[in-house]
């Protein structure tokens, strides 16, 4: 794209406002245009209710350069979006035979017929139609008055799938540039800090650029390039990337990775290593973690939940007196756990984790105090913190911070980095 767009998601849904349903479909497309350089400008939720959703689409019109809808796009009385948008950019809405037959073939596969499943064939005339791998609403996009509109279902399997499958593709075709963009992940430093340290660097650049978006845990450095070619907007930006990695050193833990528990099982694969965990605080969320990622077995055999004080001497062998005199938030309890969790198991790595998650504190160590140790051939590392809580997640965000942690520390012992 040779020129700056601006976007608007304008996400329909009166689930949405009240609370029954969480807006992942504004987050995943964010992402995804983060990622192909373009700017997301604004995130809108509006109810089912055409009155508001017109003045909505009047106000994204005036401010944005492409609009993207989610939701509405339906069977039922309350799915507007589609005729609402035709009608605020002056289009008839008008029938498309393809998407049409395969409704029609989708109703006699299942011998039935529902009329009301075809208006889903109807859209904006002049239409480029985003066909539905994973349900019957097919998308568009189309361009009106200088406006991009781009309009996806709301069940989230459907919107994002079909915003990287159509949409994308279709973004990219308004330019002859190519646009690459590379996330490089960093823990250990926050937005504010990365911002500080490149800020001066970023004002003066305009293609490629950099810029920092804070995580929940963590925080990541997007840095973008246009060229003609692909291969020519990978080539401006190794150096950038390079530059970005030495300047900042070991808190970077990959590029374009998801998460840091994603770096952590690569290296334990490629270092031929197993580890195991005993939490308390965390409940178990470490270990979720780990195993939703594919081929987490051959790396982690299992772990220990050891939520009370007799969990933690009866499954693993930690002396009760011990718990007792040092209290089980303690740097003498957390190290037992990595030692104990990693003899049992037999692993190359022992993680252990207690700490306070909250609300209530025990007298002695305030809400959010968390000792987490890690157990290897070269020793024992206990390493404590203090995790401040963020509102009414605070609880949550304890135990996800702490969880980050421990993978950082298993990061930087296979990395042969400084544990700190």
């Amino acid at each position: 794209m040779n020129r700056v767009y601006n976007t608007e998601i304008l996400s329909v849904g009166t689930e949405i406002l009240l609370g029954h349903v969480v807006n992942s479909d504004a987050k995943a497309i964010s992402e995804m245009l983060s990622a192909i350089g373009i700017n997301v400008k604004y995130h809108t939720v509006v109810g089912d209710n055409p009155e508001r959703l017109r003045e909505c689409v009047e106000i994204a019109k005036n401010r944005a350069d492409i609009i993207v809808t989610t939701g509405g796009l339906g069977p039922t009385y309350d799915d507007l979006t589609k005729a609402l948008l035709a009608e605020s950019f002056g289009l008839k809405l008008v029938r498309d035979e393809k998407e049409y037959a395969l409704m029609q073939a989708y109703g006699n596969e299942r011998h039935r017929a529902v009329p009301n499943v075809f208006t889903q064939s109807m859209l904006p005339e002049g239409s480029t139609v985003f066909h539905n791998t994973c349900g019957t609403a097919p998308g568009c996009a189309f361009e009106k008055d200088g406006i991009i509109v781009i309009m996806l279902p709301g069940p989230p399997k459907e919107c994002s799938t079909m915003f990287r499958l159509s949409a994308i593709p279709y973004l990219k075709k308004l330019s002859d540039e190519q646009i690459v963009s590379h996330a490089i992940r960093i823990f250990g430093k926050g937005e504010f800090e990365v911002d500080g340290i490149f800020r001066e660097e970023m004002d003066k650049m305009t293609n490629p650029t950099m810029a920092p978006y804070t995580r929940e845990c963590d925080c990541l450095l997007q840095v973008t390039a246009k060229a003609k070619s692909e291969e020519e907007a990978e080539r401006m930006l190794e150096p950038v990337i390079a530059h970005v990695k030495d300047v900042l050193g070991d808190v970077v833990f990959g590029v374009d990775v998801d998460e840091i528990e994603c770096c952590v099982l690569e290296l334990l694969k490629e270092k031929n290593k197993t580890f195991t965990l005993a939490e308390s605080c965390t409940g178990g969320e470490v270990a979720k973690r780990f195993t939703d990622l594919p081929g987490a077995s051959e790396v982690f055999p299992g772990g220990f939940v050891v939520y009370s004080d007799f969990a933690k001497a009866q499954l693993l062998g930690i002396d009760a007196e011990l718990i007792r005199e040092k209290t089980a938030v303690s740097r003498e309890v957390a190290e037992q756990m990595a030692i104990r969790c990693r003899k049992i198991m037999k692993t190359d790595i022992g993680i252990g984790i207690t700490g306070l998650a909250g609300p209530d504190g025990d007298g002695v160590n305030e809400v959010g105090t968390v000792f987490i140790s890690m157990d290897t051939e070269d020793g024992t590392f206990v390493k404590e913190i203090r995790i401040p809580r963020r509102g009414v997640g605070g609880r949550q965000f304890i135990r996800r911070m702490s969880g980050s942690i421990a993978f950082d520390l298993i990061r930087r012992h296979l990395c042969r980095m400084e544990i700190r």
